[in-house]
């Protein structure tokens, strides 16, 4: 047990479907973690909670908590760091604005969001805000690169039971649609500090002005630093062309962005496709819908609400929109379009879900079809652009027989665009960039206009040198097909080429290792599956984010059953999830018929891990043993098909947790490693069996109905237990 008041594993507080899940199994967890002595506590790193921690001062004192956040920032850095990490929110600006509305409806006197700031005060409000939307937390918490794999219990599973893919034809008119030019890809440059460096972020307008964008910044000797932008202008030209080339192809226009991670970025890209979308009306209204508070950045659905009392301006949507080709639909039942809001398509899972279906998206009609995806960036489209044209050559992928895509990610330490947030912005005014070292050397210069989207990223060297080892260890675990996936052409992908080479020519495994651009390792990887053998993607941060979704998606159905397990750099152990894109529905159907489809496969899968960290890093056999019964656990639930099912009156999360339950207490009641273990769970085990029928029972007795969790963001804790543990049987018997 932990000597200090940090317990020995820390599980994630988070939001939506997995924090409902958590109700449900981290009593078990706590409890049978006890019986080795193993202490699990948690910290709250929901976006609610985000917001509390950010504004105390506004709160009363028993209101206050204490910024969890930052604690485990501050843990992930110590060799003691044991933490499960469940996927929490990404906020998109409504959802931020939703949240508040929630807290102060509870009571919480939390400020509004200033969507227009003014004063000094809205301005410091608006900052504290910001740090907040996006992905405020996974930048905070990684610090280590990523090793996300199937399990291989899931992947045993999928192979015997395959799941439904749809068909792809040659004649397929889904295509992916991308800039010729003037894009973050075309416009990047890089280089390796060969010293450490402060530097500073100057726009220096047409007119004379300097505007200092960012200063302060510092970097290590050998952080690879980037500097690119996107023309506002091509930009433009490029959607504008692309809605007339959809309409006249007779497909559904679609957007993919990551309007989460890319925070700042990609919700600017997003409000030029809602401008571009209705351009005429932008042209003859603009002035009035500015005067309503329109910001085309927040989506269509945002739009509509604040023009709704406005007939005249409602009738020139509706004009327009009849004009424009049909659109792919987030929710046809209820019109939310692809541009409605912009955190509902998310690159990473709505591509991979259109390409599993055979190219096809859902329409206004409620009927699917080939679609324009519209990727504007260049720099990871050609992903999903070789994929969609490998499945029309070849059909698709049969996952009775596929081979596997592992992932290395090179993440730490707020590595490449993601680590971009801060120094990412729209230019008031045409002009040069610079970004200025310390000793007066221009690093990067770019001349840009009015509107444009400047952005600097970096990686730096430990990160680097860190990601190559564990590539080169992953490899030698396994002996699979192993790629970096990185273009010699692209400017920043030459500068890690630079330090991949020598670390693999120096430890005498340059052989075991390829170099492709994203596109030809994709069509690599790819054919490499579909001969059932595997293969390691070893990729940029990205990237890894992508793959670890599309690839999961054809193979399993689904990225929330990915074995992912961050090496943090000081020895600590981080264990990831899985991906909650879908959570949203989930709980939506949860508040109105008391089913939640949620599967907890990626908790069980992180937890195994975890259990199996601590006993190597703390000498505890019986939390190795219990790590060991967890994966015959997690064996035995796929085998026997105790997954939650979709409709209300099939199994859902809680069923799900009473066998994981089972079978994990009949995993250690059988083990002869330990006999006090082995004392400790027999009855339990014994118990779970006898009381089956009455468990499920009570489980099951008010399925069908709404019920009420006391909040969306925030809910009530009570009320929630009380719905997620309704088995006063199954509560007594776990303890």
């Amino acid at each position: 047990m932990s000597t200090n008041d940090t317990p020995d594993i820390i599980y994630t507080k988070v939001d939506e479907a997995p924090e409902l899940a958590s109700a449900s199994l981290l009593p078990i967890i706590q409890s049978f973690a006890s019986a080795a002595g193993v202490t699990v506590g948690t910290k709250d790193i929901s976006l609610a909670g985000r917001i509390l921690a950010t504004f105390p001062e506004h709160l009363a004192e028993d209101q206050r908590i204490p910024d969890d956040l930052a604690i485990l920032g501050d843990l992930v850095k110590t060799p003691e760091a044991n933490v499960i990490k469940l996927p929490n929110i990404s906020a998109s600006v409504p959802q931020l604005v939703a949240a508040v509305k929630e807290l102060q409806a509870q009571g919480y006197a939390v400020p509004d969001y200033p969507e227009v700031p003014t004063t000094d005060a809205e301005k410091e409000i608006r900052a504290r805000f910001d740090s907040i939307k996006g992905s405020a937390v996974n930048p905070v918490l990684r610090e280590g690169n990523s090793d996300r794999r199937a399990a291989s219990a899931v992947k045993k599973y999928a192979q015997a039971n395959p799941h439904r893919m749809g068909d792809w034809s040659a004649d397929s008119k889904t295509r992916v649609a991308s800039m010729s030019g003037g894009d973050f890809f075309s416009n990047e440059v890089s280089a390796t500090l060969p010293r450490a460096a402060t530097a500073r972020i100057v726009l220096t307008t047409d007119s004379g002005e300097e505007i200092v964008l960012k200063e302060g910044l510092s970097y290590p000797a050998g952080t690879v630093v980037d500097a690119t932008y996107m023309s506002a202008a091509s930009l433009d030209e490029f959607l504008a062309e692309e809605i007339e080339k959809t309409k006249a192809e007779g497909v559904l226009f679609s957007l993919h962005l990551k309007a989460t991670m890319m925070k700042v970025s990609d919700p600017i890209v997003f409000g030029h496709a809602v401008r571009a979308w209705l351009a005429p009306v932008f042209e003859k209204y603009g002035a009035e819908m500015e005067a309503l508070g329109v910001n085309p950045n927040q989506g269509l659905g945002d739009l509509l609400a604040r023009v709704k009392d406005n007939a005249e301006i409602m009738a020139a949507i509706e004009a327009v929109t009849a004009e424009r080709p049909p659109m792919y639909m987030v929710d046809s039942d209820r019109g939310i379009t692809n541009l409605h809001v912009p955190s509902d398509v998310i690159i990473d899972a709505s591509m991979p879900a259109l390409i599993r279906g055979g190219g096809k998206g859902w329409g206004p009609d409620g009927k699917e079809h080939d679609a324009v995806c519209v990727i504007p960036d260049n720099s990871y489209a050609p992903v999903y652009d070789e994929t969609i044209k490998f499945f029309k050559e070849h059909g698709k992928l049969n996952p009775a027989t596929a081979g596997t895509v592992q992932n290395l990610g090179l993440m730490a330490q707020k590595a490449q665009e993601y680590g971009s947030h801060p120094t990412t912005f729209e230019m008031p005014a045409a002009g040069k960039v610079r970004m200025i070292l310390d000793d007066g050397t221009v690093l990067h210069e770019h001349a840009v206009q009015k509107g444009d989207i400047w952005r600097a990223a970096s990686a730096r060297k430990a990160p680097i040198e860190d990601w190559v080892n564990l590539a080169i260890e992953r490899q030698k675990a396994t002996g699979y097909r192993s790629i970096f996936w990185l273009d010699k052409n692209r400017a920043h992908d030459a500068q890690l080429i630079a330090y991949v080479k020598p670390i693999l020519e120096a430890k005498g495994v340059a052989d075991k290792f390829e170099i492709m651009a994203p596109r030809e390792a994709t069509r690599a990887s790819l054919e490499t599956i579909t001969k059932g053998e595997n293969t390691i993607a070893i990729t940029g941060n990205v990237l890894r984010d992508y793959l670890t979704d599309l690839f999961p998606i054809l193979e399993l159905a689904t990225s929330a059953k990915m074995l992912s397990v961050v090496k943090l750099m000081n020895g600590g152990g981080l264990f990831e999830t899985g991906a909650g894109g879908s959570a949203p529905k989930h709980v939506q159907q949860f508040q109105a018929e008391n089913h939640l489809r949620w599967d907890s496969l990626g908790e069980f899968c992180a937890l195994g891990e975890s259990f199996k960290f601590l006993a190597d890093a703390k000498g505890n056999a019986k939390a190795r043993i219990l790590g060991d019964a967890v994966e015959a656990a997690t064996q035995g639930y796929l085998d026997n098909d105790n997954s939650p099912q979709r409709k209300p009156g099939q199994p859902d999360n809680r069923d799900s947790h009473y066998w994981f339950a089972r079978y994990w207490a009949e995993a250690l009641a059988a083990q002869t490693q330990d006999a006090e273990l082995a004392a400790h769970f027999a009855p339990i085990a014994a118990a779970l069996a006898e009381k089956e029928e009455q468990i499920i029972a009570e489980l099951r007795a008010d399925r069908g109905k709404p019920v009420d969790q006391g909040g969306y963001f925030h809910p009530d804790p009570v009320k929630t237990a009380a719905v997620m543990r309704p088995s006063a049987t199954l509560n007594a018997i776990i303890g």
